[in-house]
C-alpha cells in the first residue's frame, strides 16, 4: 500500500515468468533494446508527463475557483463532499485499475476542491503558508528525482517493503487517530500540534517523499517493459496521490511551526 495504484500498477507490467535456458539464449541472441518504437501503443516518458500536467494543472484550476469563488460559508461542505469523493474515486481507480482521461481529470476537480478549501483556510490564519508548501512539495520531489536518477537511493526489494509498511502502519494511525477523536478532544495527538504532531508530520513527509521514490522506479519499469499507453494516466493517478498527500503533510507541519 505504498501507493495502492502503483502496487497494482506494477503487476499489470511485471509478474512474468522465469525464462528457461533456451528463452536466455534468444534473448541474448536478439539486438540490444532500443524502446518503444514510435508511433506504437506503448507508454512512454512523455505520455506520464504530460498527463501528470494535465492533471495537476486540472487541480490548480479547481483549487482556485474554490479559494476565491466559493462564500466561507460553503467551505466546509465543499471540503467534506470533496475529500468523501475523492477518496470514494481514487479508491475505485486504484483497485480497478480503470482510469482514463475522464476519471483522473474528475478525480484532480475534487482534490482540487478540497486542497482549495484547506489552503485558503491554512492561509487565512497564517499569510503565505501555502506558497511555503508549494515550494516545499516541489523541492522534496525535485530532490526525490534528482537522488533516484543518479542512483543515491536504489529500489530493492527491502527498501519497498520498508516503505509500504511504514505507510501501512501511518496510514493506520489517522484510523486510530479519528476514532479517538470521538472519544477525547486531541485524540492521540497526532494532529494536535504538540511535538509528537510535529514528529507525525515529518514522519509522513519521510515516507510520502520515499514513496515518490517507488513511484519513479515503478514508471520507470513499465516504460522500459513496454507497459501499454493505457497506463499512463494510472501512473500520473498514482504520482498525483502522493503529491497531494506529501503537500497536505508539509502544510501541516508549517503550520505548526507558525504557532
Amino acid at each position: 500500500m505504498s501507493n495502492p495504484a502503483l502496487n497494482r500498477f506494477g503487476r499489470a507490467v511485471g509478474g512474468q515468468p522465469t525464462p528457461s535456458a533456451a528463452d536466455l539464449q534468444g534473448m541474448y541472441d536478439q539486438p540490444a533494446y532500443a524502446g518503444p518504437r514510435q508511433g506504437s501503443s506503448y507508454m512512454t516518458l512523455d505520455d506520464v508527463v504530460q498527463r501528470t500536467a494535465a492533471m495537476l494543472g486540472t487541480l490548480l484550476v479547481a483549487g482556485a475557483v474554490a479559494w476565491f469563488a466559493l462564500p466561507d460559508r460553503l467551505f466546509l461542505p465543499a471540503l467534506i463532499i470533496s475529500a468523501v469523493a475523492g477518496l470514494g474515486l481514487g479508491l475505485f481507480m486504484s483497485f480497478t485499475m480503470k482510469v482514463n482521461a475522464a476519471t483522473a481529470l474528475i478525480y484532480s476537480v475534487f482534490e482540487g476542491v478540497l486542497l482549495g478549501a484547506i489552503s485558503h483556510l491554512f492561509e487565512q490564519r497564517y499569510p503565505g503558508i501555502v506558497i511555503q508548501a508549494v515550494v516545499g512539495t516541489a523541492m522534496v520531489a525535485g530532490g526525490m528525482l534528482f537522488v533516484y536518477k543518479i542512483g543515491a537511493v536504489r529500489v530493492t526489494p527491502k527498501l519497498t517493503r520498508i516503505v509500504v509498511g511504514a505507510t501501512i502502519g501511518v496510514f493506520g494511525l489517522m484510523l486510530v487517530n479519528l476514532i479517538a477523536y470521538l472519544f477525547t478532544p486531541d485524540g492521540l495527538g497526532l494532529r494536535s500540534g504538540g511535538p509528537m504532531a510535529v514528529i507525525f508530520s515529518l514522519v509522513c513527509i519521510v515516507i510520502a517523499a520515499f514513496n515518490l521514490v517507488l513511484d519513479f522506479d515503478m514508471i520507470e519499469r513499465g516504460i522500459r517493459q513496454g507497459a501499454p499507453k493505457k497506463l499512463a494516466w494510472y501512473a500520473s493517478f498514482a504520482l498525483t496521490v502522493t503529491l497531494i498527500w506529501l503537500y497536505i503533510e508539509i502544510l501541516r507541519l508549517l503550520g505548526y511551526a507558525r504557532r
